[in-house]
């Protein structure tokens, strides 16, 4: 009676794991590698998703042609249904609009081919080199000013990464390392740490700095994995994030930048002034406030870059200091953000 009773309870024991094994893998979020190769790369995908009336299918069939749509679920989720004038979704959903070329609207903006010295790396700025980590976004935002980019002419190898690497070398006066893209952090931990390694080697490097939107767009990609390496290095860590509306931050961005903060980086946010995202004072207030909420530090507040397909997106400079400074009336200092425009050839940040 007594092995009776325990193979009974064995069995029961068994059930009860095999059923908490499945309720946790039906909780249990797909990986972000996952999420991120399966995100909405049809137009006609995205408008049926989100309800809208199939007025908007042509036009955003017409954007489509020209930069690909790509949105994944955990930033979809934050859209609101059957609202096509949703700020979160006019950052994603291609418009007829990005036909327009109006004058002075260009594929290279910022004119960054002039100042790539190796392959995968631009220099522009004294004591900082950005680096083209990853050539993919986890989120295609339709006023990118990288949206015409040479990718493919940038994308190095990791043999290639050398010449970039004895760049870096062999100038003493460069003392931060800005990972950008694309989104670097859509490139593999693997390759990360291991170009993280190399820079670290390098001995007049001070900082680490990394351009990023997939903590927001994918708060999974804040893994173990990632800390591991980014909490390791030697280098001053920074992140700085892209959010340009409050509502882009949910509880899963908030968790994901507690991790980033334990792992010992600092926190700060740039955004894109953009017609019909947040160009009201009452908007770029709550962004703010709902950054600090988040510990995020507000940094920079961009006019748009004048790259061609985005246009529509366009605050005129006059109306961007008028909301600025109402937006001073509102806020303490240290969470207003530097209205700055970037112009070719000035050896920083322009402020408005």
């Amino acid at each position: 009676m007594i092995t009776r009773r325990r193979a009974f309870l064995q069995e029961n024991i068994m059930i009860v794991a095999s059923d908490n094994h499945e309720r946790a893998s039906e909780t249990q979020s797909p990986s972000w590698q996952h999420q991120l190769s399966h995100a909405i790369r049809d137009p006609k995908v995205l408008c049926q998703r989100l309800g809208l009336d199939e007025t908007w299918l042509k036009g955003a069939q017409t954007g489509h042609k020209l930069f690909e749509v790509r949105v994944p679920d955990a930033y979809l989720n934050r859209i609101a249904y059957s609202a096509p004038h949703d700020p979160l979704l006019r950052q994603v959903l291609p418009l007829g609009d990005e036909t327009l070329a109006p004058a002075g609207y260009v594929t290279d903006p910022l004119e960054e081919a002039d100042h790539r010295p190796a392959r995968g790396l631009i220099h522009k700025y004294a004591g900082r080199v950005l680096l083209i980590a990853s050539p993919t976004c986890a989120v295609n935002c339709r006023y990118c000013f990288r949206r015409h980019f040479p990718y493919s002419e940038n994308s190095p190898s990791r043999a290639q990464w050398q010449e970039a690497l004895d760049y870096l070398r062999g100038d003493v006066s460069i003392h931060e390392a800005i990972l950008s893209g694309g989104d670097p952090l859509a490139a593999s931990d693997r390759q990360l740490a291991w170009l993280v390694n190399e820079l670290e080697h390098i001995p007049h490097l001070k900082r680490l700095r990394i351009h990023t939107r997939l903590p927001v767009v994918i708060p999974d990609r804040v893994d173990s994995a990632l800390l591991e390496w980014l909490g390791n290095t030697r280098l001053q860590k920074v992140m700085v994030l892209h959010i340009n509306h409050a509502n882009e931050i949910d509880q899963a961005v908030v968790d994901a930048c507690a991790r980033l903060k334990a792992a010992g980086v600092t926190l700060l946010n740039q955004s894109v002034l953009l017609r019909g995202v947040n160009d009201e004072v009452n908007t770029l207030a709550a962004l703010s406030e709902r950054l600090f909420e988040a510990g995020i530090l507000p940094y920079y507040l961009h006019v748009l870059d004048p790259v061609q397909g985005a246009a529509h997106f366009d605050v005129p400079d006059d109306e961007a200091r008028a909301l600025v400074s109402k937006l001073r009336e509102h806020l303490p200092g240290f969470l207003m953000p530097r209205l700055v425009r970037e112009i070719p050839g000035e050896a920083s940040k322009t402020p408005l």
